[in-house]
């Protein structure tokens, strides 16, 4: 359960499986008429069963938040995550089901369906079918999100055929120089991580020339600069994660001519 699971937090893409989930449902409930559907005329099937659908797509809207709040405090998607957040859904997809069905359908009527039979007759049924295909296709996503940001990673190479580092470019803070070694500064999640390479610094600057030097001894992603910073005489430029880095005069004016590109 704590196996890494695929997640898109598009809400473009969750719009998307709201529409089609409201879809299927109308298709399910048309075709199978497990709530006597079929003793409704043709208009009638059309006004009620759509309520049924925009019903599912709206709750598993409101239940992005849940899910939202499940990826802040896991910090990874996990299967847990995705499984308590499939539970929640058919907890308020069945409250909602029920209020539609008892209160529009039936009109309160006391020879309604009883909340028991509603329950395993109707939903569960429902749940069994519709609940799949909406799986497969949060799981779609969430490996095509996969992808696009493994495309986009970037790759600092070493020497060795087996020695380098694959990440987000966001996720590079800066490289310093150690001996014919490189120390990698990065964000994984919440925490700053380092990973040693073995290469040379300038080698690494031919690589990704988006870098930018500050020091003999440093590169810097120019997307963390936040401020400049003086002291002792001594010129430094501040990152995110509050990280200090120092600027020496020779490259002062290609430092300040990166920063305020991209800060513009």
């Amino acid at each position: 359960m704590k196996n890494v699971y695929p997640f898109d937090p598009s809400i473009k893409h969750h719009l998307i499986i709201a529409l089609g989930l409201a879809v299927w449902i109308f298709i399910f409930l048309y075709f199978t008429e497990p709530l006597d559907v079929g003793q409704l005329d043709d208009l009638d099937q059309l006004k009620f069963l759509p309520i049924y659908g925009l019903f599912g797509a709206a709750g598993y809207l409101l239940c992005l938040p849940i899910q939202s709040w499940l990826a802040r405090k896991e910090r990874k998607w996990l299967l847990r995550s995705e499984v308590i957040f499939m539970f929640t859904l058919i907890l308020i997809g069945f409250a909602a089901a029920w209020l539609v069905y008892f209160y529009i359908v039936m009109d309160a009527n006391p020879y309604a369906y009883t909340l028991d039979y509603f329950a395993k007759a109707i939903y569960l049924p429902a749940v069994l079918t519709v609940f799949p295909i909406l799986a497969i296709g949060r799981w779609s996503f969430g490996k095509y999100k996969e992808k696009q940001l493994e495309k986009d990673k970037i790759e600092i190479r070493g020497v060795g055929n087996f020695e380098g580092l694959r990440l987000q470019w966001k996720d590079l803070i800066y490289i310093q120089s150690s001996d014919n070694y490189v120390e990698v500064f990065f964000k994984e999640g919440e925490k700053i991580k380092t990973q040693l390479i073995r290469n040379k610094l300038s080698t690494i600057e031919e690589q990704l020339p988006e870098l930018i030097r500050t020091h003999r001894s440093f590169l810097i992603n120019p997307v963390h600069f936040t401020q400049w910073k003086t002291g002792n005489r001594k010129l430094f430029v501040r990152l995110s994660e509050g990280i200090e880095v120092p600027v020496s005069k020779t490259y002062l004016e290609g430092l300040k001519a990166a920063v305020n590109f991209t800060t513009e």
